[in-house]
């Protein structure tokens, strides 16, 4: 491709909205264009870079023999009903609904865990018909409340899904673990560094699930990793050991304590310095919600260690966990917000306890009554033991739940997550099969997705300087860039005809920059703004049959034509070794 033939448009200005260097950069080259919130239109450059990708994710699907096919946006609600997630999607606000022209309700997919499931249930009736995998790669939809960092988290993204049908548990997890090399060498040949982490399975739901994250400091996802044992995984699923609590002190009675404007425990730290935040429980008030009702749960905490509301989500199986109102809290406790605690709730508030509070006794807690609060509370003696279980959420410094090291924090881009979903769609949905012994049983399933769209912003964050993109070579918009100085110059316009001509010939996409009333410093600027990895420099010493190999990062070589095409071709061989 010449770029003269190009609608070839790049910016001077970042967009204001522009919050990551992938986002900031591909709207620079014109590689990405907004049309709303999360909503874009991808350049030509762009739809290389996505076709690039999706064809690595087809030949490593259709290598380890799954079956792609298409399957439609538009979805009818009694699917998702069927399915029990209707209500909890539509709670979250994420699904795009609305009511045609008959009044019937329909969705555009988020995902399709539903409609493969009918689609299968149609289609198989024995366990000799499996195992079987399906895949598709199609544009998704979410109403995101926040759309942000361009295309890491947009309303209609492009996204394969898979999904995987055997008949037993055992079967199950063998595709599992065949798609999870699937995945491998798909982010190894889209030249990303990433780390599967272990993951919470959220409203897809399932026994387990893995994020494949793409290690970045803009990564939305915040994983805690033990270098030590190799452990890794999403903070919203990720636990570790927690230190004990201190020795509880000499018992004495439970008094009230005047602590006015104490809302947090930093502000107690002040007002009770010798008393050890891990002997401080705080009570946070949430509002949990159902199908059909609402329930207000309180969770003891220590003082320092905070909840995690995924954990909490998950446990009560609710719709949504938010934190409650100010009036709520009022009515729960009543007190003033910040002096919540487990003593005289209201009957109708449930109270929990995380793990961390298990052991500590002699503590300070909330008084339900505004500027007040409790010291020298023993559970056992001043109020029953919470029922407990794991709300925490892990800290830096943490110590590994194997004990073989400490917990770092680092940031990441989910770039593909990966779900053993049992048997809980096939049950719904009626999905089964007759076994070898002539019995009906609920189907397997898995489910695989990965985001193509985001494939492409992550490879950005991980490869990028102060002039530009930096692509990895197999999913680069070109692989080679020609850019000649000085377009009508004979000898530049022979050299540059040759060479292209000749890559062309030999299979390899180039283009090639021919702008007539463009400077040479601009065609570099250009050059390092959209990030061809590959290029060639066809300047003075034309006459001479040479060119500079100049690729987008490394050094620069005076080399003849000749030389320059082999270069050429030792570069493809080693990328594609």
């Amino acid at each position: 491709m010449k770029l003269s033939q190009m609608l070839f448009v790049t910016l001077r200005e970042e967009p204001a909205d522009a919050e990551v260097r992938s986002h900031a950069l591909m709207a620079r080259a014109g590689f990405i264009q907004k049309l709303a919130a999360g909503i874009y239109v991808y350049g030509p450059m762009m739809w290389r870079v996505l076709r690039k990708i999706e064809n690595i994710v087809r030949e490593e699907h259709d290598r380890a023999g799954c079956l792609e096919l298409l399957m439609p946006a538009v979805q009818p609600r009694e699917l998702w009903q069927e399915s029990g997630r209707w209500d909890r999607y539509v709670q979250d606000g994420i699904l795009f609904h609305f009511a045609d022209r008959k009044g019937s309700e329909v969705c555009l997919g988020p995902t399709h865990e539903e409609v493969i499931t009918t689609f299968v249930k149609r289609q198989i009736q024995s366990y000799k018909q499996m195992p079987v995998t399906f895949y598709q790669i199609q544009t998704k939809f979410r109403d995101e409340i926040r759309p942000r960092f361009g295309l890491m988290r947009g309303r209609e993204f492009i996204m394969k899904d898979a999904y995987s049908f055997d008949p037993s548990a055992e079967a199950m997890k063998a595709s599992y673990e065949r798609m999870r090399e699937v995945y491998r060498a798909i982010f190894r040949r889209c030249g990303l560094r990433f780390t599967p982490v272990e993951a919470d399975s959220g409203a897809i739901g399932g026994s387990g699930s893995e994020e494949f994250m793409v290690d970045a400091d803009t990564g939305e996802d915040a994983i805690a990793v033990c270098r030590e044992s190799g452990y890794a995984a999403n903070v919203e699923k990720a636990v570790s050991q927690i230190a004990p609590p201190p020795p509880a002190p000499e018992a004495i009675a439970m008094h009230k304590e005047p602590t006015p404007g104490a809302k947090s425990c930093e502000d107690l730290q002040r007002l009770f310095p010798d008393l050890p935040l891990e002997r401080m429980l705080k009570t946070v008030l949430y509002k949990a919600s159902f199908t059909e009702r609402e329930e207000i749960v309180a969770v003891m905490a220590r003082g320092d260690r905070e909840i995690n509301e995924v954990k909490l989500l998950n446990f009560l199986d609710a719709l949504n966990v938010e934190l409650a109102d100010e009036q709520t809290v009022r009515q729960a406790t009543g007190a003033e917000p910040g002096f919540a605690g487990p003593i005289g709730l209201a009957d109708h508030v449930r109270l929990l306890a995380d793990a961390s509070v298990e052991g500590v006794q002699g503590f300070l807690c909330g008084g339900n009554e505004t500027d007040t609060h409790y010291l020298d509370v023993w559970f056992d003696r001043d109020l029953p033991q919470p029922p407990s279980h794991d709300f925490g959420l892990v800290q830096d410094g943490d110590l590994s739940e194997d004990g073989q090291g400490r917990l770092s924090i680092t940031r990441g881009i989910e770039v593909g997550h990966i779900f053993q979903l049992g048997t809980k769609y096939s049950e719904a949905m009626s999905a089964q099969f007759q076994d070898e012994d002539g019995k009906n049983k609920a189907i397997w399933m898995g489910c695989y997705g990965i985001g193509v769209s985001r494939v492409a912003a992550s490879a950005i964050e991980q490869n990028h300087d102060a002039n530009g993109m930096i692509w990895p070579l197999p999913i680069a918009p070109y692989s080679v860039l020609l850019v000649q100085m000085k377009a009508g110059n004979e000898d530049q316009d022979r050299v540059a005809q040759e060479l292209y001509d000749q890559i062309q010939e030999a299979g390899v996409d180039v283009l090639w920059d021919d702008r007539v009333k463009v400077s040479p410093g601009a065609k570099f600027k250009d050059a390092d703004l959209i990030g061809i990895p590959l290029r060639i420099v066809i300047g003075r010493d034309a006459k001479d049959r040479k060119v500079e190999w100049k690729p987008r990062v490394g050094e620069t070589e005076v080399l003849t034509v000749e030389g320059a095409l082999e270069k050429l071709k030792v570069a493809l061989q080693e990328q594609n070794s």
